[in-house]
């Protein structure tokens, strides 16, 4: 069959695409940015597309007639710089069962979430239920699948922050360590589309997808600890209200772009716990977390996506704060920065050079904290601080000797802006 998967390259998108065109399905799949995806999958074929561009039902008549099954994969925590729950999660997805039942009817598999609870009435969860309805009442043949925390070879969002919590040192200090946990293999919510596609399961299904068994958040990341090989050590469950100064940081943080686990809308979720909800359970056996940890063996690879993953912030922000400083402290004493231009430019014109180097340092320190703009940043402080260094050295090689080392200090910049750079994907 020609099989259409919304957000085909995320964390449960790609397994559920693999393992579709592996029973030879044709793949179609959506997803805001595909180059790589395209490059590592190139029997799949790859459509750039933002759902949020998709509340028209007219947007989806040309993907909607060629194709048989559409699977929705699609979805997002939180509003932020680059997302926007109401039109991805709801508008778009009632434009799609419009299109689909222009088009004589499709049938649709939806990943979904509980929607009940604390969260309910959060947009994460509120659209998410909004789109459930519609679809229930569209009389379209669908499945909706309501996966608890999936769990697999990779990891993103919830999963990656559980690995990482799990290789802190010394202890596990967790909000809500006592909150139930219920899980479920990444294998087995792309097994469970796979039966819906081809009609196995009976259509109007509503189904749960959790393991048998509640683990609480602490037990969940001592399992992980244990998978990544290292000893076990004590979990502090610290008060909520700790989070919340964290929760507040990565809220702004989305603003910007940057997609944290850590966002309010996750912390109100695990006030709860990540519990199945009251719909039918799956038509077939669910591997405990234990036996899906079993089945992918962490390498060095995960210990250290694992060390590094909290490491990204605290790495942007540093690198941020250097730049606004070197590009704000020549400000106070102009004239002696602009002294160093005075080999090559008379006055006039070295301290308009100052001031253009500094304000090019003010925007990078700036621009590293926009997501969409953090490569670019990158990349731009390795250029420009490649071009100080050689300049520095042509005009005044002495200060490499300077006891204060204002050259010598700037190496160490430029690692820990490789290092940015080497974890700035998210998937």
């Amino acid at each position: 069959m020609d099989i259409l998967i919304l957000g085909g390259n995320g964390f449960i998108g790609l397994a559920v695409a693999l393992r579709l065109e592996a029973e030879g399905h044709r793949i179609t799949a959506l997803g805001r940015s595909v180059g790589r995806a395209n490059r590592q999958h190139p029997n799949i074929r790859w459509k750039s597309a933002d759902l949020a561009q998709f509340e028209n039902a007219s947007g989806w008549q040309d993907l909607v007639q060629g194709h048989q099954v559409i699977v929705n994969c699609a979805g997002a925590l939180q509003d932020g710089l680059r997302d926007d729950l109401a039109a991805t999660q709801e508008r778009a997805m009632l434009a799609l069962y419009q299109a689909a039942n222009e088009a004589g009817g499709r049938r649709i598999v939806q990943i979904s979430a509980r929607v009940e609870g604390a969260a309910g009435s959060l947009p994460f969860l509120a659209t998410k239920a909004r789109a459930d309805r519609a679809l229930a009442a569209s009389g379209l043949d669908h499945v909706i699948l309501r996966p608890a925390l999936v769990v697999g070879r990779n990891a993103h969002g919830g999963t990656a922050l559980v690995r990482a919590l799990a290789a802190l040192p010394l202890v596990l200090p967790l909000v809500h360590a006592a909150s139930p946990v219920e899980t479920v293999a990444l294998d087995d919510v792309a097994e469970a589309v796979a039966l819906a596609v081809a009609g196995k399961i009976e259509s109007g299904s509503d189904i749960d997808l959790a393991a048998s068994g509640q683990l609480s958040l602490g037990e969940v990341v001592a399992a992980h600890r244990a998978w990544l090989g290292l000893p076990a050590t004590p979990v502090i469950n610290l008060p909520a209200w700790i989070a919340r100064p964290i929760s507040l940081l990565a809220d702004l943080a989305g603003k910007l772009g940057w997609r944290s686990p850590l966002r309010s809308t996750a912390m109100t979720v695990m006030t709860e716990g990540v519990l199945s909800g009251p719909g039918t359970g799956a038509p077939f056996p669910l591997a405990s977390l234990a036996e899906t940890l079993r089945r992918n063996p962490a390498g060095v690879q995960d210990l250290w996506f694992a060390r590094l993953y909290l490491l990204k912030a605290p790495a942007i922000l540093a690198l941020s704060f250097f730049w606004l400083l070197s590009g704000t402290i020549p400000l106070f004493r102009l004239d002696a920065a602009a002294a160093h231009f005075l080999p090559l430019l008379p006055q006039g014109m070295a301290i308009a050079a100052t001031l253009a180097t500094c304000l090019l340092d003010i925007v990078l320190g700036l621009a590293v904290l926009v997501r969409p703009f953090a490569r670019s940043a990158l990349l731009g402080m390795l250029a420009v601080t490649t071009a100080y260094l050689a300049a520095a050295t042509l005009v005044e090689p002495a200060l490499w000797l300077d006891p204060l080392g204002p050259l010598v200090k700037v190496v160490p910049s430029i690692f820990l802006t490789l290092a940015a750079l080497a974890i700035l994907d998210e998937r």
